[in-house]
Order: structure tokens, then sequence, then C-alpha cells
């Protein structure tokens, strides 16, 4: 199987968001990381290689900063590493990124399946997978827990989308784009071998011209959205009100009559 994990590169769950007057972000000196949700697809895209036989190619879009994610997928088990970066890439927005990823996934060819985590953690829009599918004209199996069956020979792909009603069964030809949840495995640790391939790894960089893209169908001038304004929101204010009384049915008491004067109940 020739598969392709596509992932991204985030700001540590830990960083705190800073804005200023100029709607200026930044994010401290917090590093970026491989997106989390993009662990589990490339979990997947290994297991799959693992029993299947063949390739796992991980791809990311973004400056200098991207090679970390990179990396990170390289010390877990992938085979190779491709970095989309141009300067006209910069302010690309989910539509447009879409098209990137869907240009690198062509060049690359001949690739059966194409992996994405649910979501990134930053824009946590989810507006990617199902971009990159149309764009290939590929089905797309989103929300998945679980691979159920996949045949490379006979091009077919049976998996479990996990859905708010329950799990959902769905049937699909390859090649097809999938989006994975955090139900469909356990990411492995890197390799102290994979870790030392990472490290001496220099990932193909392939630009506008490389995708045969024209400058300005990407980036900030031709994003559907603008950010105008980016601020803080105003800082909550609140009091606390210790409630005191002999029995804990006394203090219930005042509770609920407090809870009725302010209208709640």
């Amino acid at each position: 199987m020739n598969i392709v994990v596509c992932t991204k590169h985030v700001p540590d769950t830990a960083a705190t968001l800073k804005v200023d007057e100029q709607s200026n972000v930044a994010w401290g000196d917090a590093p970026l990381v491989m997106n989390p949700w993009d662990d589990y697809a490339v979990e997947e895209a290994l297991r799959l290689k693992e029993k299947h036989g063949g390739k796992v190619t991980v791809v990311a879009m973004g400056p200098e900063q991207t090679r970390e994610a990179l990396k990170n997928a390289v010390a877990m088990g992938c085979d190779e590493a491709i970095q989309l970066w141009d300067p006209a890439f910069d302010g690309s927005d989910a539509p447009t990124t879409a098209l990137i990823l869907a240009k690198a996934i062509e060049k690359i060819g001949n690739v059966d399946l194409a992996l994405f985590g649910r979501q990134a953690i930053d824009g946590d829009t989810g507006l990617v997978p199902p971009g990159v599918a149309r764009r290939l004209g590929w089905p797309l199996a989103a929300f998945v827990a679980k691979i159920r069956e996949i045949d490379p020979n006979g091009k077919t792909l049976t998996v479990e989308r996990l859905l708010e009603e329950g799990r959902q069964v769905l049937s699909s030809r390859l090649p097809a784009v999938v989006s994975v949840v955090k139900e469909i495995n356990e990411p492995r640790y890197p390799s102290f071998m994979g870790i030392r391939k990472a490290s001496k790894m220099q990932p193909a960089v392939w630009t506008t011209a490389d995708l045969g893209l024209d400058p300005a169908s990407v980036g900030r001038g031709a994003a559907a959205v603008q950010w105008t304004r980016i601020y803080a929101p105003p800082p909550r204010a609140g009091s606390v009100e210790i409630i005191a009384g002999d029995t804990p049915e006394a203090i219930a008491a005042k509770l609920v009559d407090k809870l009725m004067a302010e209208k709640v109940i």
C-alpha cells in the first residue's frame, strides 16, 4: 500500500496565547509539535503498512519549524517526509491548504489512502480532510474509529465511524481520504533507531512550482476567510460565596433559597 499521512505543526497544548492591540498573536517560548490528533493517523498508517506492506509518506505544510512535526512522524516509523513550503503559502486558509495538500498527493502518485487526524488543535475547523477529498475526487470517511477491513488489491475499504448517535459502518472504494479519532488506536513511542533516522533526515521541500500551482491561487490573497481582527476576550468577573450552616440540610435549604431568588430555578 502507498499511504500518505498529512500532518500539521501546532503550538504545544500547554502554550499560553497572547494577543496585542495590533492583532499580533504570540505563543511565547512554547515549542511547536505535531498536531496530537495526527499521532493516531500516523500510527494507523504504520499498522496498515505492517499488515499489508508498502510505504508511508508523511506530508506537512509550513516553514522551517514544520520539520519537527515531520521528524516526529519519521521517528515513529514513516519512510519518507515531504515539506510543502513557499512564501506564497503564507496565510493560506483551510480551502487553500486543502488545494496544496491535494496537489502534493497527486504529485506523489499511486496513493491508495490519505490519512488525517480529526482536526488541528489550533484552527479546530476539521475542514481540510473533506477539502482534500473534494479536490481529489475521492470518497471521504471522517471520524473513523476503526478500519474493519481494507483490500489493497480489490481497492475496497470498510470502516467504523464514531458519531454522536453511535457507530456507523461505511464501505468505500480506494483511493480514499480518511480522518481518524483517538479511539482508533494507541500511538507508539518513537524508537531509538527511529529517532536517529529522524535526526539525519532532510525532507524534500516542494514549492508552488513543484506542485504546478499559480502563486495567486494560494496564500492570504486567495483565502476565502480573512482575519480582520484578533483580540483576547475580556476577563470574566465573578464572586464566590460560601454558604454556612449547622447541617447539610440547612445548607441545602439556604442554597435553594438563593437560587430561587436569582431565578436560576
